[in-house]
């Protein structure tokens, strides 16, 4: 993308603030956009869809914060970059203007090559961000894109329908979302969590984190695959797909496909935590997987294959 291919959406309800940064990104050869409030902006967003949006944080009615917070919660405009402009310089408001998906933060006076140096990365960034959403769309996967607060970044089409066909709520799988990612970063062994059953009103959604947890990267995104978990899966089915396992691997396999935990296996069939860990690396070193998600990933392309 040079920058002749790029449109800037500047929202400031300063005049001044509005002519000084159309002229600069005019002479910097994007295309511009302008306009003076919050409500017209997200409007504008839906229909032009800019690659990027300049959003004064201090503005009447709607402010900036609330603006980005309905653009980033639509699928047409979650994925354009927003860059705040406020002369509120407090840490509170920075920190606000990342929690409501904003990517970067600069401070009135402007300082006009500080602002085109922020755009041209930003920029570069949306579309491999883009680009890679673009080669997973294609391979029909669904996929979420979420942040290390397991805030939901991006989806792919398949993902977007497979949500919209099951969940009535999205809010509350959202917070479902943000939730797993809070156990993953408080336990001591993540790998254990690495999947986990999501119930919705017609079908079970097993998520899979592709993306290898980072405990100590608080900046990293994530991938996490969603497949349709067969709710009632019993041991007799799982015996069916995978006559290697045993009755008791079958029904600890039988737990780990709901998302349990190990302890909350143990608890259930009446075993000690030590014997669940016994029954899983046979279960690992019978389907030749090296952990939870990927036996569970196993199992699920079985049954979509001979179901």
């Amino acid at each position: 993308m040079n920058n002749h291919d790029a449109v800037i959406l500047i929202v400031d309800d300063v005049p001044e603030n509005l002519g000084l940064l159309h002229e600069s990104l005019d002479q910097a050869g994007y295309r511009v956009l302008v306009t003076t409030d919050g409500l017209s902006a997200i409007e504008i967003a839906h229909r032009c869809q800019p690659d990027m949006i300049l959003l004064d944080g201090n503005m009447p009615h709607m402010d900036g914060f609330e603006s980005c917070l309905q653009l980033k919660a639509s699928p047409i405009t979650q994925l354009i970059p927003v860059i705040f402009m406020t002369g509120l310089s407090e840490t509170e408001h920075i920190v606000h203007g990342f929690q409501v998906g904003g990517v970067d933060y600069v401070t009135k006076p402007l300082n006009i090559e500080e602002v085109l140096a922020r755009v041209r990365t930003h920029l570069t960034h949306a579309k491999l961000l883009q680009q890679q959403k673009q080669v997973i769309d294609a391979t029909e996967t669904a996929i979420l894109a979420l942040d290390a607060e397991g805030k939901m970044l991006w989806q792919t089409q398949k993902a977007e329908l497979i949500l919209q066909e099951c969940l009535p709520d999205q809010a509350g799988f959202a917070q479902g979302l943000k939730h797993w990612f809070s156990e993953l970063k408080q336990d001591k062994d993540p790998k254990r969590l690495m999947s986990c059953t999501y119930a919705t009103p017609t079908q079970n959604l097993q998520l899979l984190l592709l993306t290898p947890w980072q405990a100590e990267r608080s900046n990293q995104n994530y991938l996490v695959q969603i497949k349709l978990a067969t709710a009632n899966l019993s041991v007799a089915d799982i015996l069916k797909f995978c006559p290697q396992l045993t009755q008791r691997e079958a029904e600890v396999m039988h737990w780990l496909i709901l998302g349990k935990t190990n302890k909350d296996i143990a608890e259930i069939l009446a075993l000690s935590p030590r014997t669940v860990n016994k029954h899983l690396e046979h279960v690992f070193a019978k389907l030749a997987v090296e952990n939870r998600t990927a036996a569970v990933a196993y199992l699920h392309s079985l049954v979509q294959d001979k179901g």
